[in-house]
C-alpha cells in the first residue's frame, strides 16, 4: 500500500466518459489492437501502460479521433465517435509528449491563439486565457517569449493551451517526461484539480509511481489485448511478493510469534529479530497475524506489497525504461473542424 495516497476521484461518479468495446487495429498484418474494451468514469484518472509497441499510441490516436479503428464501437462523452466525430473533438483536449507551443510567442499570445483556433467569443477567450495564466503561475514570466521558459514553464502551458477550449476529457501522452521531480509533482497537483472540477484524464506515462499516485484505475495492455484492469492496490495484490514483516525486541518473542503463527507461509530472520509472513497485503490476511499474535510483544509491522513494477514485468515480462515512439500527430492539438 502506499502511504500517504490521495485518490483525485470527487463523490459519485456522474457515467462514462469514454466506452471502447472490441477495438481493433491492425496496419498490414501486424495486429496492434485485439479487441480492446474500455470503461472510463467521468472526473476520473485512467492511466494505459504498455511497453513499447503495446498499443497505447494506436489506442490514443483512435479515441482523440486521430485515426479510425478497423472495427469496434467508441463512445465519447455520449457522442458516437464514428457517427460524429466532430462532436467529439469539441470536448476533448491532447497534451502530446512534447510541447506544442509556439516558442516565438509569448504565453499570452499562445493561448489567444488557442481561442482563435477553438473560435471562442473574444471575451470569452480573453477571460479563459487570463485565468488560465493564473492558475498556472504564468502571469509575470508569461510575458516573455516561450523560448525563455524552462521545461516545467513549457508544460504548464502546453496544458494551459489545451484547457482554453475547456474540454470534459483531456488525453495526457507522457505529459512530464523530462520534468524534475519537483515540477513532476506540481503537475501532478495541477491535474488532482482539474480531475475535481469534473475533468476526465486519460494519462498514459512511463513514470510506473505517476500512475500508481494518481490512477483511479489503471489498465495493462500487453500485444495489442488488455491482460489487467483495476485499481492500483487490486492489480498489486494480484501479484505475489507480499509480506507482513514483524519485528520484535527479543529472540525469546521472536520465537514465540513463530509458534504463535505456525502453519502460515513465513521466514525467521535472527539477525534482525524479524519475521516475514507472506502476505496478498488484504485486511483479511492482517487480521488472520494480528489474532493470533500478542501485539503488545510485536515492536514493528510492516505491510509490503508488490509495486507498479512488478505488476508491470508479471503481466508483460519487460523493461518499462524506454519510452514508446510517438508519432508527430500526438503533438498536435486537437481543436474542432
Amino acid at each position: 500500500m502506499t502511504a500517504g495516497r490521495a485518490r483525485t476521484s470527487q463523490g459519485p461518479r456522474k457515467g462514462a466518459a469514454i466506452t471502447a468495446r472490441g477495438l481493433r487495429k491492425a496496419y498490414g498484418e501486424h495486429q496492434v489492437l485485439d479487441g480492446v474494451d474500455l470503461y472510463i468514469p467521468e472526473g476520473s484518472v485512467f492511466s494505459l501502460l504498455g511497453p513499447n509497441g503495446a498499443g497505447k499510441t494506436t489506442t490514443v490516436k483512435i479515441l482523440s479521433t486521430l485515426t479510425e479503428a478497423d472495427s469496434g464501437e467508441v463512445t465519447v462523452l455520449g457522442h458516437d465517435l464514428a457517427a460524429d466525430p466532430d462532436a467529439v473533438r469539441a470536448n476533448i483536449g491532447v497534451t502530446g509528449q512534447f510541447s506544442a507551443v509556439d516558442p516565438f510567442l509569448n504565453a499570452p499570445e499562445n493561448l489567444a491563439l488557442m481561442g482563435r483556433l477553438w473560435h471562442l467569443d473574444r471575451k470569452v477567450a480573453r477571460e479563459r486565457c487570463e485565468r488560465l495564466l493564473d492558475q498556472f503561475d504564468l502571469a509575470e514570466a508569461g510575458r516573455k517569449p516561450v523560448v525563455t521558459f524552462s521545461g516545467g514553464m513549457k508544460r504548464r502551458l502546453d496544458l494551459a493551451m489545451t484547457l482554453v477550449g475547456a474540454p470534459r476529457v483531456i488525453f495526457l501522452d507522457e505529459p512530464t517526461t523530462g520534468l524534475d521531480p519537483r515540477v513532476r509533482r506540481a503537475m501532478w497537483d495541477l491535474i488532482r484539480d482539474l480531475v475535481a472540477d469534473g475533468v476526465t484524464i486519460f494519462l498514459t506515462t512511463q513514470y510506473l509511481e505517476e500512475a500508481d499516485q494518481l490512477a483511479d484505475r489503471i489498465a495493462v495492455l500487453n500485444g495489442g489485448r488488455l491482460v489487467a484492469q483495476g485499481t492500483p492496490e487490486e492489480l498489486k495484490r494480484r501479484i505475489p511478493g507480499g509480506s507482513i514483516d514483524l519485528r520484535f525486541t527479543t529472540g525469546h518473542t521472536l520465537a514465540s510469534a513463530e509458534r504463535a503463527l505456525a502453519g502460515l507461509p513465513l521466514t525467521r530472520d535472527d539477525d534482525t529479530l524479524t519475521l516475514r509472513v507472506a502476505s496478498d497485503g488484504s485486511a483479511a490476511s492482517v487480521q488472520v497475524v494480528l489474532d493470533r499474535l500478542d501485539v503488545a510483544t510485536v515492536d514493528e509491522l510492516a505491510l509490503k506489497t508488490p509495486d507498479l513494477d512488478d505488476v508491470f514485468l508479471a503481466l508483460t515480462g519487460r523493461n518499462t525504461a524506454a519510452a514508446d515512439p510517438r508519432p508527430a500527430d500526438l503533438k498536435k492539438k486537437v481543436v474542432p473542424a
